[in-house]
């Protein structure tokens, strides 16, 4: 557990997600955040079965975790017109352009904060909704993260969580780490360290949910393409900002760097439609209820 100094007021905050603070409020946030209408637009299809599941209501309180960005939250800020929304995130410069693009909105019923949601100091029983995006695979203690959000969750309140199933769902990332891989065994993610996959098992997410307090746990299939481009220069760029990318051409010597870049153009053309350079995704959407009596 640490002290995490973040922001400009330079607030103290308590963070135990310590690593992922330190990726997603340097360079993973400020990547995020400088290419954030293309990671939109790749998982858009996505967000649109998220918002379109009518889980908010017109006066919900809503705490969105991991807002990044501010996408989701402003959206769901549109439904809730008599409510409110409090967005989350680790990241600072993430957080800015989300209040920018909330300002730019006109909306008056957001709020943004930059914490760790598994200790933040959510007061009981303040939000009526509690969702995430993509934002809550993270943990390294997930049962005490989703229990500290049941605590900021009224009795019979709602939790909605855009999770990834296995990475061999994905063809998205598994063509993605084929093209690059260069003759090297990449390792499959362990099932439950905090990585995009720590939510996809629906068995573990019934056993986490069920001991931090949730109960009537579904999970429902999406099954979407990832938009990687416009078109495959556009594909092309993205590629050179994204995480997986980065960290699987980091450290190759030129020659092998050069023929994974290559590999990844070969499979970008062959995914290229009218509609841009699309790739199988397969989502969770996974919804319970607070088990607190009033």
């Amino acid at each position: 557990m640490g002290v995490y100094v973040g922001e400009a007021e330079g607030t103290a905050m308590e963070i135990v997600n310590t690593e992922q603070a330190a990726a997603w409020d340097g360079h993973e946030g400020d990547v995020w955040t400088e290419q954030a209408d293309r990671y939109d637009r790749a998982g858009g299809r996505i967000l649109d079965h998220f918002v379109a599941a009518d889980l908010i209501r017109p006066a919900d309180r809503v705490v969105d975790i991991g807002c990044g960005t501010g996408r989701v939250t402003r959206l769901v800020a549109g439904t809730a017109v008599d409510g409110s929304v409090l967005g989350i995130d680790l990241s600072s410069r993430m957080l800015e352009l989300a209040r920018k693009r909330t300002a730019d909105d006109g909306l008056t019923n957001v709020t943004f904060v930059q914490g760790d949601a598994q200790v933040f100091p959510f007061e009981a029983n303040d939000f009526d909704v509690a969702i995430s995006s993509f934002g809550a695979m993270f943990f390294n203690d997930p049962v005490a993260a989703f229990a500290n959000i049941a605590r900021g969750v009224c009795p019979g309140g709602r939790l909605a969580v855009l999770a990834w199933r296995t990475l061999p769902e994905n063809d998205w990332l598994m063509e993605l780490r084929a093209a690059l891989a260069v003759g090297r065994e990449l390792p499959m993610p362990p099932p439950d360290a905090p990585t995009p996959f720590s939510l996809a098992d629906p068995a573990r997410v019934q056993d986490i949910f069920g001991r931090a307090g949730f109960g009537a746990v579904e999970c429902t299939p999406i099954d979407e393409p990832m938009m990687l481009g416009t078109d495959l220069t556009d594909a092309m760029d993205y590629a050179q900002t994204m995480g997986i990318v980065e960290g699987l051409t980091d450290g190759l010597e030129p020659e092998a760097r050069e023929r994974a870049m290559a590999n990844l153009r070969e499979l970008f053309a062959l995914h290229e439609t009218a509609d841009g350079v699309l790739l199988k995704s397969a989502a969770w959407l996974i919804t319970a209820r607070s088990l607190k009596e009033g």
